[in-house]
């Protein structure tokens, strides 16, 4: 080796300001809470509020609209992980303005640590939207969910978090388990970590296709736990239902965010050329996740729960886009699907924030409110906070004119177009049958007695927040054309 090449690249640091922000302050936030007397930990809300803000202007003056490598080739800057961060920091503020009553409520949770995990799993999620690297994904993964398992389990009081966040840590361990030994098995077939030397490999001929195969079940797998699809759906029942709502909220919004970047950075940017052998993986996954979940829904009664079959089967639904991306090795629908699967996986996240925020909102010291019956007459308690609701149900159930619609509308578009026809009529029949359970909710809402007969009262700011979820999700079912040109053009600058 010559002295020219053994020579130390130093990384561009300004494109991961972001990340080395959001550490800083994290760090930093943990020091200050220390010293913090007040109960409420105002002072640790207000600075972990205003970390996600100054991390969104950051990304925003660092977006460069290029593709750009650092760390010698492991962190990758692009538009797609910008626009991802973005969405992923707005959506980690709301989960924090929703949970706020919630938290005071519970001294158990009222404690800096809840803010500082929330900040260290967003962190994770960053540095996994912008992974290029094997090391740099599991890194991300480790980071998220080791926040994660603490975070379920921040009410000790509760036999049932404990329990859930014991599921959860044993069932992790396992997917990151599968995951590390698909990637190691890769490593074997071709020789690189890094995913853009892995594409590079592939499309030479220079891989092992036998180990590469098995080493993509394993891989596939460890992705699938983390999306929470069939048959490696096991935890997200238990984990919904068991975890403080607020947990439960930040579980079902931001993650999915980072599990999609994922999808994208391992298997399009790294796997394309075997696109043959995972498509048929996801296929079976997707519609599996949309037949268990949709119809295990059905038979429940605890909303949590209701909603944690919903989103198995919305992660099925979003799938779908990924596996119509390449027909026969023809790559002209890629960006149409994977954009279609983009677009579906941040309206779900925004309709998802609404209705954990309204569980929340309901809920009272000492009482969940998470079972259906609770919102029973909801209406003649509170007739907008209940048109917030109706609005959040018809988005998830894809009624027409709400975003949800339009999100599986442009899915089963693509669908259609790749030539799978038969996948299309299947996932409208699964999605026929989840407007059930989503309707059970609003008919109990509009048509049922109310058990409580109290107005609801919510801080002004909530208010605020709620009527404008309820509001985005009405006017991008209007008008999506923006959102779906953003998902699209970020997708083309970065694939």
């Amino acid at each position: 080796m010559t002295l020219a090449e053994m020579q130390f690249v130093p990384p561009d640091l300004r494109l991961a300001s972001a990340e080395i922000f959001m550490l800083a302050m994290a760090c930093l936030i943990l020091i200050v809470d220390l010293f913090v007397k007040d109960k409420r930990r105002t002072v640790t809300y207000v600075l972990t509020q205003l970390t996600l803000v100054g991390a969104t202007v950051v990304t925003i003056l660092m977006t460069t609209g290029q593709i750009v490598y650092t760390f010698s080739g492991m962190y990758v800057g692009d538009l797609m992980g910008d626009l991802l961060k973005v969405f992923l920091y707005i959506t980690v503020m709301v989960v924090l303005f929703y949970s706020r009553g919630y938290v005071l409520d519970r001294p158990q949770m009222a404690r800096g640590e809840y803010y500082t995990l929330t900040l260290f799993a967003t962190l994770g999620m960053m540095v996994m939207i912008s992974a290029n690297h094997f090391l740099t994904i599991y890194i991300g993964i480790e980071l998220l969910s080791l926040s994660l398992y603490a975070m379920v389990a921040l009410n000790r009081d509760s036999v049932s978090a404990t329990e859930a966040a014991m599921k959860y840590f044993v069932l992790g361990a396992l997917a990151s388990g599968l995951l590390l030994y698909g990637m190691s098995m890769i490593y074997g077939a071709t020789g690189t970590l890094e995913i853009s030397g892995l594409a590079e490999r592939l499309f030479s001929g220079q891989a092992n296709r036998t180990i590469l195969g098995f080493g993509l079940v394993f891989l596939v797998s460890g992705i699938a736990f983390k999306l929470g699809v069939v048959p490696f759906h096991m935890w997200i029942p238990d984990v919904y239902h068991g975890a403080p709502t607020a947990v439960t909220l930040f579980i079902a919004s931001a993650p999915k965010l980072a599990a999609f970047a994922i999808v994208m950075r391992l298997l399009v940017n790294g796997l394309l050329v075997a696109s043959q052998d995972w498509q048929l993986m996801l296929l079976i996954l997707s519609v599996l996740s949309m037949a268990v979940g949709n119809f295990a829904a059905i038979a429940q009664t605890n909303l949590k729960r209701m909603l944690a079959y919903s989103a198995i089967s919305h992660m099925g639904f979003m799938l779908l886009g990924m596996v119509t991306g390449v027909v026969g090795g023809d790559a002209r629908y890629a960006l149409n699907a994977y954009s279609s699967s983009m677009f579906y996986i941040l309206t779900y996240v925004l309709t998802s924030a609404g209705t954990f925020g309204m569980i929340m909102l309901l809920a009272r010291a000492g009482f969940e409110s998470d079972e259906i019956s609770d919102f029973a007459g909801l209406n003649k308690r509170s007739p907008w906070f209940a048109a917030m609701m109706m609005m959040m149900m018809f988005s998830l159930a894809g009624i027409p004119f709400f975003v949800g619609f339009f999100a599986k509308f442009s899915v089963l578009q693509a669908v259609v177009a790749a030539g799978y026809l038969w996948l299309a009529i299947a996932a409208v029949f699964f999605s026929l049958v989840g407007a059930y359970y989503y309707l059970r909710v609003v008919k109990v809402m509009y048509f049922d007695p109310p058990v409580h007969t109290s107005r609801i009262e919510a801080p002004m700011d909530v208010k605020i927040l709620m009527s404008a979820n309820g509001l985005a999700v009405a006017l991008l079912g209007v008008f999506p054309q923006t959102l779906m040109s953003l998902c699209a053009l970020s997708l083309l600058r970065s694939l």
